[in-house]
């Protein structure tokens, strides 16, 4: 019998901001419902109402004829709702059946039965078909079984709704093939599935039906297999975006050779070497675990570098530290933005200002009228969406923290030559990525290097003005702009390198 998990009216408000106004729509079980929007859309919110996170200041949730009302996120487990994040929400040091049947541990007499909790696992990995030891610690799980891990957990609880957050971001290909199977099956038992994603290529692979929401309003229901990408861009955004890549306003003049790298070798790479000049767009290419990331860390300072030669701006360069790259006007905008580029529960300004304190100071005091000044000039040059400089950056959404790590190293008071970005639209809606090209080709005109790194290859190679294709800790070839193709790229990136 076919189940409903209905939104009623629902509203939330929150100080200067209305995340949600009047939202009401069905989802249905044995199907896949894409909820999608810009950043700030109110997906994340309309999540934590559902999971009981947040209380709606109006509005009902009904699942099938009964209203739900949580005053917790234990509470709407307990009714059958389940949201799995993008940040996984596991006790790492514990085991995965300790993690799986956490607060319904089986037990015998007053000690657990361990027994009977690793056959319940051991059946649920099987049904599941995943290679996972129920005693292993979490810890060292890879990320995408981690995922797995959160998934199992909503299963075993009889979830009658599951919805998943962005789930493939951290995800490799082959991953993400072994997830959507279990959405399959879930969606074949007759569960409610909710998927929220920027990617358009998986809401059409993996969902049945799309609802849209914009600023916080529901805008429109569609039926997947009658829809196109320029539909859903169109109704998420309020109007058609054209062909973002053509519409780009690109930096054709080159100047000198910036940075040389010269058979580069680190504990995770080998011979690597390219040369960037002033005003390039240099992309990084390759599948996950290529090393992209680990050759940028290394520039910067992050990782040792075992042996080869670098130079910048002609002269010997042999970071030890990040400060040393720093120094030199080398700036990185880590993949992982929340864990290693902000500083999360500080204010915009306090992250925005953050490396050029000792610019900002009078003795031993900031001059709060500069820090303001120099953090409102972030605001306006990227459109940051905030009511004031104050607000914490964890309450942005994803795009706009982006855009406060942009503000950081493109201030007036930085002087940036070469700015790394890593994964920078990982999680932004379509119209913000728009925006984070056109400013990455703004900085090059400015006469700024850029070394861009993407996992999205429509991206790479039509945003760089030449691409490095990594393979295996290596680079194994370059492809300019105008010569590149996704089939190209791929080859280079799978070549065997016996």
């Amino acid at each position: 019998m076919t189940q409903c998990l209905e939104f009623k009216g629902i509203s939330k408000l929150f100080p200067g901001v209305k995340a949600l106004d009047d939202v009401s729509f069905k989802a249905e079980s044995g199907k896949v419902l894409a909820l999608l929007g810009e950043n700030g859309a109110g997906k994340s919110t309309l999540l934590k109402v559902m999971s009981g996170d947040l209380k709606p200041n109006s509005g009902q949730i009904m699942l099938g004829d009964k209203e739900m009302e949580f005053s917790s996120p234990h509470e709407a487990i307990k009714a059958g709702i389940s949201v799995i994040y993008q940040e996984r929400q596991l006790m790492l040091m514990m085991s995965v059946m300790e993690n799986i049947f956490a607060g319904d541990l089986p037990t015998k007499g007053s000690i657990v039965d361990k027994a009977k909790l690793r056959a319940d696992t051991q059946a649920l990995i099987e049904k599941f078909g995943l290679p996972i030891i129920p005693e292993i610690p979490v810890m060292f799980l890879p990320v995408a079984y981690q995922q797995m891990v959160e998934i199992m957990k909503a299963y075993r609880r009889n979830s009658k709704v599951i919805a998943f957050d962005e789930p493939t971001a951290p995800l490799t290909d082959s991953e993400i093939t072994v997830l959507f199977d279990l959405i399959r099956q879930l969606k074949e038992e007759g569960k409610i599935v909710i998927y929220v994603s920027h990617r358009m290529k998986e809401i059409f692979e993996i969902t049945d039906e799309i609802v849209v929401l914009k600023d916080g309003k529901f805008v429109a229901s569609m039926v997947t297999a009658e829809t196109n990408e320029a539909e859903l861009i169109k109704a998420m955004v309020g109007r058609d975006i054209g062909d973002t890549y053509a519409n780009l306003s690109r930096n054709d003049k080159q100047g000198d050779v910036l940075l040389e790298v010269n058979n580069m070798t680190t504990p995770a790479v080998r011979n690597v070497s390219f040369t960037l000049r002033k005003g390039e767009i240099l992309g990084f290419a390759g599948l996950v675990g290529s090393g992209r990331t680990e050759v940028v860390r290394a520039i910067f300072g992050a990782d040792p570098i075992l042996s080869g030669e670098l130079k910048f701006e002609g002269e010997a360069y042999t970071p030890e530290i990040p400060k040393d790259a720093i120094d030199k006007g080398i700036a990185l905008c880590p993949e992982d933005r929340k864990e290693q580029g902000l500083v999360l529960f500080r204010s915009i300004e306090d992250n925005v200002c953050m490396p050029v304190l000792e610019k900002l100071k009078r003795a031993f005091f900031l001059i709060t009228r500069k820090c303001e000044s120099l953090t409102i000039g972030a605001i306006k040059k990227y459109d940051i969406k905030t009511p004031t400089v104050d607000k914490m950056v964890v309450e942005l959404s994803g795009g706009n923290q982006q855009k406060v790590i942009l503000g950081r190293w493109t201030s007036d008071l930085v002087n940036t030559k070469l700015l790394i970005l890593d994964e920078p639209t990982k999680g932004i809606d379509v119209k913000t990525k728009a925006e984070i090209y056109q400013m990455v080709c703004d900085l090059a005109k400015q006469g700024l290097a850029v070394i861009f790194i993407s996992s999205e290859l429509t991206e790479v190679i039509n945003v760089a003005d030449t691409i490095a294709v990594m393979n295996a800790g290596t680079i194994s070839g370059f492809v300019k702009r105008e010569d590149a193709t996704e089939e190209g790229v791929l080859k280079l990136a799978m070549l065997h390198n016996d």
